[in-house]
C-alpha cells in the first residue's frame, strides 16, 4: 500500500493535515533535539522528509522504513545529503546493534506496526543508555466537540480530498480506520514505560489530534 502512494505521499499529507504536517515536524525535531555528531534512527521515515529536518543539525540520520517504494523515493530525493542513510527495516526486528543510537524517533508510523509493543521494545534495545525516544502520533482529542468534529472530518471530508489528490485513494481508507482504532495518549505512555523508558511524558498538539511522546533510557 505505501509503495503505491510513495510518489505523492508528502503532498497528500500536507493537504490532508491542512498544512499542520510541517508544524508537527518542527515540534518533533525540537523534541528530538539532535546534535551534530549524534547517530539518530528515524523509523517509518517514508521519503525522508522528517530525516532531512533532523539532519540539518549535523547529526547522522538512519532513515528506516518497511516500504521499499518509500525508500526508493527517499534515496532519489536526498541523494546529495551525506547525513541521511536509507535502510529498509522492520520496526519489530531492527537490523541494528544494542545501544547504537543517541535517539530514536517515529512519526505517524507506530500505529501502522502490527505489534507496536514489540516495536517499542526494539526502540529501547537500540537506544544508548541515557538516550531518548520521541514518538509523534495521531491521538484522541480530549475535548468532546473537537473529537466529534475530527472524526467527522476523517469519515466524510478526508475521503473526498484523497480522491482528488492521491494516486491510490483506496489506500487512504486505512488511514482513518487506523487513527480511530489507535489508543489514547495515556495508553501509549503506559506501553513506553512497560518497554523500559523512564521520564515518559506527552504533550498534545493541535488540540490533541496529535500527541508528542517522549521517554529516556536510563543510563544506569
Amino acid at each position: 500500500m505505501f509503495d503505491e502512494v510513495a510518489a505523492h505521499y508528502d503532498l497528500t499529507n500536507a493537504l490532508l493535515s491542512a498544512g499542520n504536517a510541517s508544524l508537527w515536524r518542527i515540534a518533533t525535531t525540537r523534541a528530538v533535539a539532535p546534535q551534530a555528531g549524534e547517530r539518530i534512527l528515524d523509523i517509518a521515515a517514508g521519503t525522508g522528509t522528517s530525516s532531512a529536518a533532523i539532519a540539518k543539525s549535523g547529526a547522522h540520520v538512519v532513515a528506516a522504513d518497511f516500504s521499499e517504494g518509500m525508500i526508493q523515493v527517499g534515496r532519489t530525493r536526498h541523494a546529495g545529503n551525506a547525513n541521511i542513510e536509507f535502510v529498509q527495516a522492520d520496526a519489530t526486528k531492527l537490523p541494528f546493534a544494542d545501544g547504537e543510537f543517541d535517539a530514536v524517533t517515529i512519526s505517524f508510523g507506530l500505529r501502522n506496526v502490527v505489534e507496536p509493543k514489540k516495536a517499542l521494545a526494539e526502540f529501547y534495545r537500540v537506544t544508548k543508555p541515557g538516550g531518548r525516544v520521541v514518538i509523534c502520533e495521531f491521538s484522541t482529542p480530549p475535548l468532546t466537540p473537537v473529537r466529534v468534529g475530527y472524526f467527522a472530518y476523517l469519515n466524510r471530508v478526508m475521503p473526498a480530498v484523497v480522491r482528488l489528490v492521491s494516486s491510490n485513494a483506496e489506500a487512504y481508507d486505512y488511514l482513518g480506520e487506523s487513527i480511530a482504532a489507535w489508543p489514547a495518549q495515556t495508553v501509549l505512555s503506559g506501553w513506553m514505560r512497560d518497554a523500559g523508558y523512564d521520564a515518559v511524558a506527552y504533550r498534545n498538539l493541535t488540540l490533541g489530534i496529535v500527541a508528542l511522546h517522549r521517554g529516556i533510557k536510563s543510563a544506569g
